[in-house]
Parts: C-alpha cells; structure tokens; sequence
C-alpha cells in the first residue's frame, strides 16, 4: 500500500515535466542567428504591453502559439526582460495604446531591435463582458497584434509616432494652448467670484485701465487681485511664446492665414507627406459628415469629429478669415452667395465654414506638397518684406523720374 501510495504522489511531478518538455519549443532549422552565431529557438514574438507609471503588464505569444498568462514588471525589469526577447527570437513585435507617456517608450523598444507600433486606445471587450482589467486589455493588444501582422489593417489604428524634433516643437505649440486655456479659466473665476457678491464684470477686466474704473466691495477686489496677478503673468508668458513660434513661419502666407495658425497647422501634422490621398488629409481633421447608410438608404449627419481636434479648431478658425479676405478663393466664391443672402440661418454659416475649412486642408496638402501653387486655388498671398522693398524702390524710382 505505502508502494502505491508514493508512486501514485510521483505520476501528477512525471506529468508536469513531461509537459513542460512537451512544451520547450525546439530550436527551428530555418530560425534566425543571433550575432554569436547560436541559433534563436522562435521564429516571431509578439508582445501586448499595458502601461502605467509604475507597472507593465505584458501577455506574450511566441509564433503562432496561444497567448501566455500575463506577465507585471517594473519599467527598468521590462527593458531588461525584452532585450531577453530580442535574443530569443528572429524578430519581436509590440504595441502600446498611446496615452499621457509620449513615445519614450517607443523609442526605447526601437533601440532593442523590436517593431513597436503604438496604437490608438479603444475598448478592447470585444464581447461586452463588462470586465475591463490591466490583463484583458494586454491579451487583447496581442491578439489584435497577431491579426496586424497576419495582414488585417483594421485590427487596430496606428498612430504616426512624431521624430523628436517634430514632438518637441509640437510640444511647444500645445503649452502656448495649455496656457491660453489657463488664463481664460483665471478670468472666468474673477467673473464668477465678482457675481457671487452681485457684481457684474465684462471684458478684460484685469487690464489696467478697466481695473482702475472697477467699483467693487473690498472683499471683491479683495478676490480678483491674485487673479489680476496671474492672468498679467500669463499674457507676459503667451506673448513670449507667441513671438517665438511666429518667428518660425514664412513671410509669404495667404491672406487670412496668419503666421500662428500656419505654425500650429505645421506643427500637428508634422509631415504632409504622410497622407497619400485628399481622403486621408479630410480624414485626419475630423470634419468629415458622419454617416448611416444601408440598402438605399443614406443618411449623413453632423462632423464625426474623429481626427485631431486641435487642426480642426484651426481650420474652423482660418476658413472664417478665408470667407473675409480670399473672396476669389474656389470654395470661398462657390459659398459665398449663400453666405451673404440674409435669409441663410446661423447653423448654415457655420456648415459652410466646416466645408471651406475642410477642403482648405486638403487644397493646403497639395500646395506643401508640391502638386500645386496656391495661386492655381485662387488664394492671394501677402507680400513678402523683399517684394515690399522692391515695390518701394519702384515707386520712389516714379517719383523721381516724375
């Protein structure tokens, strides 16, 4: 009986090695080399990376394999753990969802020898479970990954990882937003804190000379002087930033087009060669219609807003000035009939300056990238501080010969 007894203890510890000898994947003929010359026993290793400040979690699949249990590391024990990947097999793909830690991440991986593709974030419960956890989300980034790299495009959304130059000027740009958005807050307390006790202010109130025509209870002025302070500091700020991203724009610009919506433009697309079509560009801004078509039905409605919210905000911004002062600009004068009929509603006009804006885009794709001039479109450009000269010199030249 104590016979039996220890060999039926042994038989489950016989089956876990044999299993675990079943599993060892063999070193394949047609795998890859590492620089020493010893073999790598995988041929592809796809890694699903959920990130956080102080953790990953990490599911990994080894060639066509089922999905392994996921595994949580420390930032530094996961370089440490993926240069291990690298070694092991001919080639190691990973993705992250893009979030609040920018793409040093990316680059890191990069330096590892490894094709990281950051992508959009999205619900990854695919079935409605109900159940969102750091393991399921990193399962579900390996298998989209899987279905990625088996040739399905849609299995996730890709997103352009910016160089460093590029970030870092864009970077730049969005601070000068962060604060704008910052002293428009500051100036809302004030009018908040002055109505609370029943006054009522407009304007910009914290400038020096509608300050000093305030008439306000002490406890009022009492409340909005740290305000004044900080607003007055922020606009010292916005104008520095202002003028050093404006330094960077070109003189010649349509007329309309200011030199800070050029940079902000520039700054969020980063590269106009990256679109290959006017689909993608018109794409990317987000002012599409949305749409609900089966069979013969077709509907369209408002701007799905899905691309990049800040070139949007420009664009709507620049078609407003392109109604002003482009009148012979090709959207501009289909538009405009409508736009000066009297009976054309509110919501019209900001349809059409959607429209304008949105094909603006894509018509200042083709000029950035040389498929054509800007005065093929009909835009007029501002004249440059060489041509100005020139034009002085001209017309002092006819002076004196009068």
């Amino acid at each position: 009986m104590k016979t039996n007894k220890s060999n039926n203890q042994t038989q489950p510890s016989q089956k876990r090695a044999t299993s675990i000898l079943e599993s060892t994947p063999k070193v394949n003929a047609t795998a890859g080399i590492d620089p020493q010359g010893e073999p790598k026993p995988h041929q592809v290793i796809k890694l699903g990376i959920d990130v956080h400040l102080d953790r990953y979690v990490v599911v990994r699949q080894i060639d066509g394999g089922a999905p392994q249990p996921p595994q949580r590391f420390s930032p530094e024990q996961f370089l440490q753990w993926a240069k291990k990947q690298a070694a092991l097999a001919k080639q190691v793909y990973s993705c992250y969802e893009a979030g609040p830690f920018g793409y040093s991440l990316h680059r890191q991986l990069a330096a590892l020898g490894i094709t990281n593709y950051v992508v959009r974030p999205r619900d990854w419960d695919e079935y409605g479970k109900k159940v969102k956890t750091d393991k399921r989300d990193a399962k579900g980034l390996v298998l989209n990954l899987d279905r990625y790299l088996a040739g399905n495009r849609d299995a996730f959304c890709v997103v352009r990882v910016p160089s460093e130059a590029q970030e870092q000027s864009r970077s730049r740009s969005r601070q000068r937003e962060q604060l704008q958005k910052e002293k428009q807050r500051l100036a809302a307390q004030g009018r908040s804190d002055a109505l609370y006790y029943g006054a009522h202010l407009e304007g910009e109130w914290w400038t020096p000379a509608l300050w000093k025509a305030l008439v306000l209870p002490p406890i009022v002025l009492e409340l909005l002087e740290p305000l004044r302070r900080l607003i007055q500091a922020l606009e010292q700020e916005l104008k520095a930033q202002t003028k050093a991203i404006t330094a960077a724009a070109p003189e010649e610009l349509p007329v309309g087009l200011g030199q800070l919506t050029y940079e902000i433009l520039e700054r969020e697309i980063c590269d106009w060669d990256r679109f290959k079509n006017r689909r993608q560009v018109a794409s990317y801004t987000g002012m599409c219609p949305r749409e609900d078509s089966s069979a013969q039905r077709r509907f369209q409605g408002s701007i799905n807003k899905h691309g990049n919210g800040r070139v949007r905000t420009v664009l709507v911004e620049a078609s407003w000035r392109l109604i002003q002062f482009q009148p012979t600009y090709k959207p501009v004068a289909r538009w405009l009939p409508v736009l000066v009929n009297p009976k054309t509603t509110k919501s019209k006009r900001k349809q059409i300056a959607v429209a304008i804006g949105r094909q603006f885009s894509v018509d200042w794709w083709r000029v950035r990238t040389q498929r054509c001039k800007a005065q093929d479109l009909g835009l007029k450009l501002n004249p440059t501080a060489a041509s100005k000269a020139l034009a002085a010199k001209v017309r002092k030249g006819e002076m004196n010969g009068k």
